[in-house]
């Protein structure tokens, strides 16, 4: 790579999950593990797995029934999210100290800028350092942008470092599968399957005005990522936090399969998503929700609100709005999930509307703060709301205690592929 050249590393920390749970379990080292979860609640699907378990031939996201067929004396251990917190705070750390550009993408994954040094030099030691303070190992891309760096950190597992340069890439990456491509998900690889295309390098020498028909905008930017075009760049420390958007998603303990189930399961998340904005002191200005069907059919929505906010009743308004408008009963639902992004600061400057009742809002804001407290002293269910009575199976839900951490999007106008 030219001394000009930017360099840019993707650390991926390998089964990260898997990992750290073999590494405060010393009785399941040496063992098939996954991270699953709750199969009495319908949760019971694979998380995460490690190394034993892949060569087993079980998969993430599948169920764990298929996954014991697969490896009958496997061993599941339920998520522990705060401990991998700490590990991702942990590795971070090790990050800060070869540069300030630093940019998550979840939690068990990174991008950095250490242009000006010797980018396979830095990565190796990155790597040394991880294994011998944390006890996990990672992969690390490098490469002159961050495309090209998390092909590379995907391409030799697990504890490796690999190099895509202007001089390799089209001997690494254009070979392949397209959808190994950033941001080319099930559905796009299917229409670019349908077109002929299924390298990453039939991506890059497919005319870009034919992929702009196929997929829109977003086929533009493929287009670019394949030729390596990517110039985005890493976000330096005080520019992003680790989690950008808070989250929970639940499949239900029983099918829903009309509008009042979905609201009071809504009112569930929404006061678990709102009150852990309120302990990270943020508001959201954008509310999103996941619909998935009992035929495994999703719908992904997103909206602004009218004002940031940390209230469960507003957020709930909002995420049931959203559902009237882009979801049709054909189905029942087997799981939903809403998700707050767009954060900022709570106590930042904010426009307020002549049109709503400000001094109310914040009545209400005091009273769900109030909840917090007491929640906190006496547990979840100590108070409730009347709406979540009608139906104990599903108002009885805390989601509050599995935290969803959602990973920083690659595009802040929230563009998917």
């Amino acid at each position: 790579m030219s001394p000009k050249e930017r360099v840019i590393l993707h650390s991926d920390m390998n089964n990260f999950y898997a990992s750290v749970e073999c590494l405060h379990r010393p009785e399941i080292r040496g063992k098939a593990v996954v991270v699953g979860g709750d199969e009495e609640a319908r949760h019971g699907i694979v998380l995460a797995k490690n190394y034993i378990a892949k060569k087993a031939g079980i998969k993430t996201a599948e169920t764990l029934w298929q996954a014991r067929i697969k490896c009958p004396g496997l061993i599941v251990v339920p998520p522990n999210y705060p401990l991998y917190l700490r590990y991702a705070k942990y590795a971070r750390e090790i990050y800060e100290c070869y540069t300030d550009q630093i940019e998550p993408f979840g939690l068990d994954e990174a991008w950095l800028d250490v242009s000006g040094n010797d980018g396979v030099m830095v990565a190796d030691e990155i790597r040394q350092r991880i294994k011998a303070e944390l006890g996990v190992t990672v992969s690390i891309g490098v490469s002159y942008n961050k495309i090209f760096a998390k092909l590379g950190s995907n391409i030799k597992k697990p504890d490796a470092t690999t190099l895509v340069s202007r001089e390799n890439y089209q001997a690494i990456a254009w070979p392949l599968p397209v959808g190994d491509l950033l941001y080319v998900g099930p559905s796009t690889q299917k229409k670019l399957y349908w077109q002929g295309v299924s390298t990453i390098g039939e991506l890059a020498a497919m005319p870009v005005d034919c992929l702009q028909r196929l997929l829109g905008k977003v086929g533009c930017v493929l287009h670019a990522f394949a030729n390596g075009l990517d110039q985005s760049p890493v976000a330096r420390l005080s520019q992003e936090s680790l989690i950008k958007s808070i989250g929970n998603s639940t499949t239900t303990p029983r099918d829903l399969v009309c509008d009042d189930d979905v609201r009071i399961l809504l009112f569930v998340l929404c006061e678990s998503v709102c009150a852990r904005m309120r302990e990270q002191g943020v508001l959201s200005r954008t509310v999103a929700i996941t619909v998935r069907d009992s035929e495994l059919f999703s719908v992904d929505r997103q909206a602004k609100l009218k004002a940031p906010s940390c209230i469960s009743g507003e957020i709930a308004d909002a995420a049931m709005q959203l559902f009237r408008q882009h979801y049709t009963w054909h189905q029942p639902i087997r799981s939903l999930g809403v998700r707050c992004t767009d954060l900022v600061p709570a106590g930042g400057l904010q426009q307020i509307s002549f049109f709503d009742d400000e001094v109310n809002r914040q009545r209400r804001e005091a009273l769900e703060r109030t909840v917090d407290s007491i929640r906190n002293r006496f547990g979840h269910s100590s108070v409730q709301r009347a709406a979540v009575w009608a139906d104990q199976p599903l108002g009885s839900i805390n989601p509050k205690g599995d935290h969803v951490i959602h990973p920083v999007g690659y595009f802040k106008d929230g563009m998917k592929a």
